[in-house]
Order: C-alpha cells, then structure tokens, then sequence
C-alpha cells in the first residue's frame, strides 16, 4: 500500500453509531489543519485484525459489538485514537491500550436517563398499581450506583418509592443504604446496574475484587423472594442464564432481559420464559445516542488538537416527552415508549429453536430510536 500523506486522518467506523456523519467528517474535523479525513464504514462485528493491518487506520471508532485488545491490533501501528459511543467498557483491554500509547475514550453516562426510563417502563408495565402511592411503598432494590443506578434512584424516589442500593464500590449514603444480601431478599423489584467484571486473581490482576459475573446466581435466586421482579439492562453474564431458567420454572418469577449471556444468540427456551425482553436497545434514545457520539467527538477532538464545531442540540427536534406529565397521566406510558412492541419484534425474529445473531444485530441496527424523557 501506499503510505498516507501526513495530514490525512483515516477513521474506521462502526456505521451505526449515530449522527457519525454529522460528527465526524472534514467540516468537523478538518478545517482548522486542512487535513483530508477518510472515513471507512463498516459492520462492529466486521472491524477485525484484518481490516484494522489493511487499511492501518489512525482512528477506530466501535460500539460494544467490537473486541479491542492485542489480537485486534497486533499488526497495526497507526492507530492513536479508539472511542466508544458505548457506557460499558468491558469489551476494551485498555491496559494493553495504554502500554501502546492509544488514547480511549468512551462515554460513560450518555444514556443514564435513557437506561432508567427504560427500567421504569418495564416495571410500570408489568406493575401499573406502582404509579400510586400507597402506605406501604414499593421497594426498588438497586445493584451498582454508577451514572444510571443513581439516575433510576432519582425517578423512584420521585414516585416516592423506597430504594435499597448496593455498590460496594462506593461510600456508603442515602441510596447506597444496604448488603447485597438485603437488596435481593427485601426488594419488590431489583434492577442489576453494573459493570461486567471477573474475580482478581494473579494470571487476572485487572480483576475486581467484586467480580460481577453469574453475580446472580443460584445461591442468589434461591434468596430471592419469588414475587420479585428482576430486571437485566446491564450485561448479559451478570445473571447464570442456566440457573435463571430453573429458577422462573420452580418460582413463576416475573424477569425482564434487555441483554443475555450468549448474545447476540437469544435461545426460545429462554426467550419463552421472559416477562419482558428486549435486543439490547435499553440505551437506545436519540438523545443518549446523540451524547455518546458527542462525548467520543469531543475527545477526538482533544486529542487532534481540533476545536470543536458540532453540537447535538443542533441536530435534535423538539421534544415534547415530559416526566412531569406522565406522572399526571399514566395511561400514556405507552405513548411515551411501547416497550411491548420491542418485546413483540424480538420474538417474532425466533427460528430454528434461537433469536440468531444476524437478527439480533439487525434489530438493533434498525431500531427507531426513542426520545427521553424531559426530567
């Protein structure tokens, strides 16, 4: 291959993040050094170690579809700069990152609101009787009380439900209030809100010391009332899928999945089982899109010593979504996110005994994206 000029600025894509385009081009990102910007878009799952030591980018820009670690990068030494318009970050070895110098951002708390909402459809669907506000409140038990477990505390406690929070991570306060053990025997509802995590060990220094996969378990399960609610919007290998089966079959136990152990595969045998599930579109608003290319744009940016020129308000319609009005009018929550409907296209995509990953993607690819709420 030819080698690039200097001031060119080669960027791979995931094609679907949003506004990619409006963000990320020449206008945005190349008037200041009249560098020539080359912008390559492909599937996620397609940015490989093969495309990545072809085209030797200086850019990757992924979502969590995309594995980033040595075996992506082993024979590529362009790359500067990766940003993922993703939350989570378990999907980037960034300990190998910075050993090469490349420079990641991601964007942690872009779609808190939209994750909560999210989480309070689910459960107002499936417990219309909790928009009151009886004697006795609802009990909404919070696991990790990062950006979207503080943000889903901020709305129960609106609804003036009680909320038992457990993040052994951080300091004890007014949310962070309780055990683990607490959380899943005294919660009406337990909403899972952390990062994916293996144990510490010495061949797993990076490890945490509160690993959370198959956090819930058997053991777990078996603690928890069976009247209570479970809700997943987090990542899929928190829950032991193996033991969540015999768990709904011997409990009747109401679960809402928006992620799954083996996803992008969903199986029917589980799938049949599930309150609610959805193809891992819990983040999925315009808004939280938009805030996720906005803040890896911005470290772009930074990064290229670039001033930057784009702004998603510019690039949103008016929003006519207000919490406060669902509040005073709770019949309209179908109005403000048709949760079922995502429910029903998720199912309806089942053949062969499994969701396949091909219409997992799909469905998520296609999906019309949401508006948040006004808070």
């Amino acid at each position: 291959m030819t080698s690039k000029a200097t001031h060119d600025l080669t960027i791979i894509a995931d094609g679907n993040i949003a506004g990619l385009e409006d963000f990320f081009s020449e206008k945005t990102l190349g008037q200041e050094t009249y560098r020539t910007v080359n912008i390559i878009k492909v599937a996620g799952r397609d940015i490989n170690a093969k495309l990545v030591a072809e085209l030797q980018p200086d850019v990757l820009l992924i979502r969590s579809v995309t594995p980033v670690d040595a075996t992506l990068l082993a024979d590529n030494q362009s790359v500067k700069f990766i940003g993922s318009a993703t939350i989570g970050t378990d999907h980037v070895d960034q300990g190998y990152l910075a050993e090469r110098n490349i420079t990641f951002a991601n964007a942690a708390g872009c779609s808190k609101h939209s994750v909560a909402q999210y989480v309070l459809t689910a459960i107002l669907t499936l417990r219309p009787e909790y928009w009151q506000q009886p004697l006795t409140p609802p009990i909404l038990g919070i696991i990790g009380l990062g950006n979207i477990g503080r943000i889903l505390a901020q709305y129960a406690t609106d609804l003036g439900w009680q909320v038992l929070g457990y993040d052994p991570l951080l300091p004890a306060s007014n949310i962070n209030n309780a055990s683990f053990a607490q959380v899943i025997s005294k919660s009406d509802v337990i909403s899972l809100h952390v990062p994916l995590t293996d144990k510490k060990a010495n061949n797993n220094p990076s490890g945490s010391d509160y690993p959370t996969w198959h956090l819930i378990n058997k053991t777990a399960l078996d603690a928890m009332p069976s009247e209570t609610l479970l809700i997943n919007s987090a990542r899929g290998p928190v829950i032991d899928s193996a033991a969540l089966q015999a768990d709904i079959e011997n409990n009747k136990r109401q679960v809402v999945l928006d992620v799954f152990e083996h996803e992008p595969q969903v199986s029917e045998q589980l799938l049949s089982k599930l309150a609610i599930a959805t193809p891992h579109i819990a983040g999925y608003t315009l808004e939280g899109k938009l805030r996720g290319t906005q803040m890896v744009y911005d470290a772009l940016c930074e990064e290229f010593a670039v001033t930057p020129t784009q702004a998603m308000q510019q690039l949103l319609p008016v929003n006519m979504y207000l919490w406060s009005e669902l509040k005073a009018y709770p019949d309209r929550l179908v109005k403000f996110y048709d949760i079922i409907q995502d429910d029903r296209e998720l199912r309806e995509k089942v053949t062969n005994g499994q969701v396949s990953g091909a219409n997992f993607d799909q469905l998520r690819r296609d999906y019309h994206l949401r508006r948040e709420w006004q808070f």
